[in-house]
């Protein structure tokens, strides 16, 4: 099994996707596990 990615690399991981215009799928994946873990983002919305 592999371990859970800490809270703030995933978060880190989304800002990066969004920056670089990565796939929107894998953006939608990243965001998905952020509002599952009831995470926000530093003067940021999740939408």
């Amino acid at each position: 099994m592999l371990p859970t990615l800490p809270d703030e690399m995933l978060l880190d991981a989304y800002r990066s996707a969004l920056r670089l215009q990565l796939d929107r799928e894998f953006v939608y994946m990243l965001r998905a596990e952020i509002r599952r873990r009831k995470l926000t983002l530093r003067g940021e919305r999740v939408c």
